[in-house]
């Protein structure tokens, strides 16, 4: 164990073997004294980072029948919605004005929306909001929307960006591994589809994020298993900004009998990513799902960030979790932790700090709208 901790620490790559078997140890102090090693190796500066967005679920129609989703809706079902073009640009004026420069734009797969409704989208959503960074449409619902309108991945990435795309979110990866998919979302696209579109994405010069949602049917030896693969497309293209990871929340969905991961597993789990990505230069904690609590830990267990102040969030809430903070309440758990707060954008770089500001979480109903 500790010749494993300290070669991960001196920066020599890990085998999928010796990742296992750090992720198969229950020494969660030393993992995570090595990934804090590690992260100071990359980020020996005092501050750690936060960013203020916005997530807009632009639909819950969804043809995906992922097994572990709480917020998916059918196009029959009462509670479906379209969000109007008058809600989405209300919900950009109010991120806007809290600080905030860049919206998370994603949704289910919708049956019916076609490649030009969403390059219809992006373009009104930049006409009006020049300055907006859309991060938006994870890999799978690319993939969609490839298959939908019969062209390439490539292609609809090109137009997405010349509609206004930013930025792409690393969602929809779960654990990229096709037996867990099969299980759990039989329906979305392949291990290799989603690397497909992040790849084809990244040769365009664009950037994203990756994520690992982890937690539900997947064995040690699959996490792993994302992980490398994750790994070695970051050697191929170097396109990857952060990676994200979280447990899988239960509740209220199909898979609402298997027990919910504790912050034990999160935090092991996080330090041996941080010891194994080894050309990722960016970890987010996970306080949307663990709390913020288990969030400032995350900064002493190989993450540099905290993620998102997260003025609006619909999916994991849907699954019964439901953790709120303010702008105050997360500069201060990070001076806490002992770092001093900086806000950054979708792509790290800093940025000047904004006014203070209150505690804000509005509702959204089933349509979209904020009441």
């Amino acid at each position: 164990m500790k010749d494993l901790l300290d070669k991960a620490v001196s920066g020599r790559r890990l085998t999928p073997q010796e990742g296992l078997r750090l992720l198969e140890s229950f020494d969660l102090a030393a993992l995570g004294e090595a990934a804090d090693a590690v992260t100071r190796r990359w980020h020996p500066e005092p501050y750690r980072t936060y960013n203020i967005d916005r997530n807009i679920n632009y639909t819950n129609v969804c043809v995906g029948g992922c097994l572990f989703c709480a917020f998916s809706r059918t196009a029959s079902d009462p509670d479906a919605y379209v969000v109007t073009q008058e809600v989405l640009f209300q919900k950009i004026e109010e991120t806007l004005e809290l600080g905030g420069d860049q919206i998370l734009l994603q949704g289910g797969l919708h049956p019916d929306l076609d490649l030009a409704w969403y390059e219809n989208l992006l373009r009104n959503i930049k006409s009006r909001f020049p300055t907006l960074n859309i991060h938006g449409f994870s890999p799978p619902e690319v993939h969609h929307i490839s298959h939908k309108s019969g062209l390439p991945v490539l292609a609809v990435l090109e137009r997405l960006r010349a509609a206004g795309l930013g930025s792409l979110p690393g969602g929809g990866a779960e654990i990229l591994v096709d037996r867990v998919r099969q299980r759990v979302s039989p329906c979305k696209v392949s291990s290799d589809g989603w690397l497909e579109v992040c790849r084809q994405w990244h040769r365009l010069g664009g950037r994203g994020s990756a994520t690992m949602m982890f937690g539900h049917v997947e064995t040690l030896a699959e996490r792993i298993e994302h992980l490398e693969r994750l790994r070695q497309l970051q050697d191929e293209t170097g396109g990857f900004t952060a990676f994200i990871c979280w447990p899988f929340q239960p509740g209220n969905t199909k898979l609402a009998q298997l027990r919910k991961v504790g912050a034990f597993e999160y935090l092991k789990t996080l330090a041996v990513s941080r010891l194994y990505l080894d050309n990722f230069a960016n970890l987010q904690g996970g306080w949307v799902t663990q709390g913020m609590k288990i969030g400032q830990l995350a900064l002493r267990f190989g993450a540099n960030d905290m993620g998102s102040l997260m003025i609006e969030e619909n999916v994991v809430a849907a699954a019964g979790t439901r953790f709120r903070t303010s702008h105050e309440e997360l500069r201060q758990a990070i001076l806490e932790a002992g770092f001093i707060p900086r806000r950054r954008d979708v792509f790290y770089r800093l940025l000047p700090d904004p006014p203070s500001m209150t505690a804000y979480c509005p509702p959204s109903t089933a349509d979209g709208a904020v009441r």
